[in-house]
């Protein structure tokens, strides 16, 4: 429901205006003046603010600055009995969406609402629905035969129309944040937003900002009001990536949204209401991490009405030739390229590795492949290092000890040496990551690389990070 704070310092025209909007559907709140209008300001936002221009004190036009202010995506309409193009030049000049001259008429002022609101709509809307229109083809995206990914598609067809909560899980790359689209967009809920934030990759602070909105001045950097994403995800679908990496006064907020579809925002006294169906996706055992207190049990079974799980993609080997050939269908129209397909011991290299970073981790070498590729036909040269060389890996270890004896030194140092390699392909040379991959820490990581004289990368490779 829309809302609205008309203003106005005759009762007459407020009452009017306030019965029209609320007989129209609107949720309406009045200010007898601007100076009350700016104290209501300072305490909620609105998508419409309806104001007149001449009123003692504080006047429609500084109602309409500290709009502007506190929230800018507001749109205003002013109200003037003085009619002239300096006063209407002004107050568009200082942002309003309209004016209205009185006396008006019912139905125009009624149009310019609409308008109005619509203007509000879609402006919020805007970035949302750029990315949303990619991804409406549903399963378009989710490429697979397999078994267990048909599992999850059966799963997901069964559950997408029922309003429950649904936990997906999964390694990180196996296309959780694709299911819950898929989820939204075959719901009675597909018209309406589908929000999506990782709670692994903000700060406890600035999440809960994005989570539930703030008000100017509550924190450093808070310099106008701010609708979360639970509110612009209204109505819709609200997507929590890694929710076991949020912390337990989080976990507290979200579990109060669960059990009374509502909260405040930071620095807020007004409770928010909001209809929003929450589908959240962990990388983590976050069963095991309630069982030991690290996550709030009661939140887990607030989340895991419906479980889905994703298998990674070592699981599914039958599907990566399709997803080689979808990516280098995407890639080959990205890249302006006319790669045809791959050669056969390309296509084993890429059948035979283990896949840990999943299906990202395929599209990552997919399209650094046909960027690569020279010919019609991809083959083992465009494929990183540690794809080439997973044979001489997987053979490199020895089952017994050959007749002549070996130097162990020498050959347990090869290998290490092959495995640091290894972890800095496929991080592409992000030192942190690779120590990382290898369970060490980096000043560890650094001495073995000071060893082997690793710290320079071959010519040709550009480094990223430490």
């Amino acid at each position: 429901m829309d809302k609205i704070l008309v203003v106005d310092d005759e009762r007459s025209m407020r009452d009017f205006l306030s019965i029209m909007l609320k007989k129209a559907g609107y949720d309406v709140t009045t200010a007898v003046d601007g100076e009350e209008a700016v104290k209501v300001l300072h305490k909620d936002i609105f998508d419409l603010v309806i104001t007149d221009l001449k009123m003692p004190k504080v006047d429609g036009l500084q109602v309409l600055k500290t709009v502007k202010e506190l929230s800018p995506d507001t749109v205003v309409i002013v109200i003037t009995a003085f009619a002239s193009t300096e006063t209407a030049l002004e107050a568009m000049k200082e942002g309003a969406y309209d004016y209205i001259t009185k006396p008006f008429q019912i139905d125009e002022m009624k149009i310019k609402i609409q308008k109005a609101l619509e203007k509000r709509r879609l402006s919020a809307e805007n970035v949302l629905l750029k990315k949303e229109l990619k991804d409406r083809a549903v399963f378009d995206n989710i490429v697979g035969k397999s078994e267990k990914i048909e599992k999850v598609f059966e799963l997901v067809r069964k559950v997408s129309d029922s309003m429950s909560n649904i936990l997906i899980y999964g390694e990180s790359g196996t296309g959780k944040e694709l299911i819950a689209r898929a989820i939204h967009f075959n719901s009675r809920k597909k018209d309406k937003p589908f929000v999506t934030i990782n709670c692994g990759a903000l700060p406890e602070g600035l999440l809960e900002s994005e989570l539930f909105g703030h008000m100017k001045g509550s924190f450093t950097g808070a310099v106008f009001n701010k609708e979360g994403l639970f509110e612009v995800a209204n109505g819709g679908t609200i997507f929590l990536d890694e929710i076991g990496e949020t912390s337990p006064a989080i976990q507290v907020k979200l579990l109060r949204v669960l059990q009374d579809k509502e909260f405040k925002r930071v620095g807020g006294t007004k409770e928010i209401k909001v209809d929003v169906r929450i589908i959240a996706a962990t990388n983590r055992d976050i069963s095991k991490a309630a069982a030991e207190g690290k996550f709030r049990e009661d939140l887990y079974y607030r989340l895991n009405v419906i479980p889905i799980t994703l298998p990674p993609l070592r699981e599914r080997a039958n599907d990566i030739p399709l997803l080689a050939d979808y990516f280098l269908n995407k890639f080959n129209k990205a890249l302006n390229k006319n790669v045809k397909g791959f050669s056969p011991k390309a296509m084993e290299l890429l059948r035979s590795y283990e896949w840990r970073g999943n299906v990202r981790e395929l599209e990552n070498v997919i399209e650094r492949a046909v960027a690569l590729s020279n010919s019609e036909i991809i083959t083992p040269e465009c494929l990183p290092d540690i794809i080439r060389n997973i044979d001489r890996i997987s053979s490199a270890v020895p089952v017994t000890i050959p007749p002549e004896g070996l130097d162990l030194e020498g050959f347990i140092g090869d290998i290490e040496k092959d495995l640091l390699l290894n972890a800095l392909e496929r991080t592409n040379w992000v030192k942190k990551d690779a120590a990382k991959l290898l369970h060490l820490n980096f000043r560890s990581f650094r001495y073995r690389l000071d060893k082997y004289n690793l710290n320079k990368k071959p010519m040709g490779k550009e480094e990223s990070g430490i």
